[in-house]
């Protein structure tokens, strides 16, 4: 795509002045090609201003609960793939989970997010109530992070009081998401998945992987064009980073860290000139790729972070791709290391804040209007 520099310095300033949604996928496909040092400061500066505009200075906090490794899906991407036999298997039970939570209320983290492998069953079901009945008392924003289920059953999760449900679609793009996962993976169903979050009354959350085999820039401008199709709230996105022992790790594309870690910025800084006041996750993934990386997702317009809040001893069971950063570290530990680096580019954590996106409340409150 022939870029002049010009046109995407004006098109940029236009996306931050200009109304959320209005640029147009060519237009969001053009950023994205972006490779001048000077354009991807003024982008990342601009998504930056919009995160301040729209979210304030600071950064929201989920403390996030790895509950769990097991998982019923066979996605060729995924180190907890239902056929990877290297995987060392672990479920915490809800005593470990509710003592997460609990921790992370000591700490003062304001959220938190329960994620494990996919399972749909009764018995799973319930356990999740049972869990989010005894947290309950704490007074967190949960989000869950539990993959595809029965309507009925995120209909019970949110009456049991879980806010917000994460299920990334990892591609808006049927074609590509065919390639990432096994025949019985349905894109229709996780689409019909998102909307019946929806409808659900959940804030919802989804997202994708950039830097996939055979993915253009013309599919991660759809991505986030797709975002606004299913009226996202959250988005957490990241590089795709390679499994050893998944199938699709011999088909990545071969790109340095720092390549797969500025697709990952640039996806973050268009989403949000795009999107406005939608919360954005700068993911553990941009850390593996670099150590500053999650610093620089926030200086390119994120405004969410998730410290793990798992017992040490079960992380290096939960790892969805090589090189997941902060295996050793306890949560404290993780909390103090966050506050440095925060502080670092003169942002600060946001303590005791349920941190709902801005986007989900104005909704809200335009829907009672």
């Amino acid at each position: 795509m022939d870029l002049d520099e010009r046109d995407v310095a004006g098109l940029i300033a236009r996306a931050a002045a200009n109304p959320p949604r209005t640029m147009s996928v060519e237009e969001m496909e053009l950023l994205l090609s972006v490779e001048d040092p000077v354009l991807l400061k003024e982008l990342f500066d601009a998504a930056y201003a919009v995160k301040l505009r729209e979210c304030g200075r600071g950064v929201a906090l989920r403390g996030l609960v790895e509950a769990g490794n097991c998982c019923a899906k066979d996605c060729y991407y995924c180190g907890i793939r239902k056929s990877n036999a290297k995987a060392s298997r672990y479920m915490l039970d809800e005593d470990e989970i509710v003592g997460c939570a609990e921790q992370a209320s000591r700490f003062g983290y304001g959220s938190l997010v329960i994620q494990s492998g996919e399972i749909e069953s009764e018995a799973h079901t319930r356990s999740i109530e049972r869990i989010l009945a005894r947290i309950a008392p704490l007074g967190l924003g949960v989000t869950l992070s539990l993959g595809e289920q029965e309507e009925s059953v995120y209909r019970r999760w949110r009456e049991a009081g879980a806010t917000r449900y994460l299920l990334r679609i990892e591609t808006s793009s049927p074609r590509l998401y065919s390639t990432l996962h096994p025949a019985e993976c349905s894109w229709a169903r996780r689409v019909e998945c998102l909307r019946a979050i929806k409808r659900c009354g959940y804030q919802l959350g989804t997202g994708v992987m950039c830097a996939l085999p055979g993915q253009t820039m013309a599919d991660l401008a759809r991505d986030i064009a797709f975002y606004a199709e299913v009226d996202a709230d959250m988005i957490g996105m990241g590089p795709y980073i390679p499994h050893p022992d998944t199938p699709l790790a011999a088909k990545a594309p071969r790109m340095a860290d720092e390549e797969r870690l500025l697709l990952g910025l640039k996806m973050i800084a268009v989403t949000r000139l795009y999107l406005h006041d939608v919360n954005i996750a700068a993911s553990t993934a941009l850390q593996a790729l670099a150590h500053d990386g999650r610093e620089r997702g926030i200086l390119a317009g994120a405004n969410v972070i998730m410290p793990n809040v798992t017992d040490t001893k079960w992380r290096r069971s939960y790892t969805l791709y090589d090189g997941k950063p902060c295996l050793d570290e306890n949560a404290k530990m993780c909390q103090g290391c966050l506050e440095r680096r925060v502080a670092s580019i003169g942002e600060h954590l946001l303590y005791g804040q349920l941190g709902d996106s801005r986007h989900f409340v104005r909704c809200h409150v335009d829907s009672m209007a």
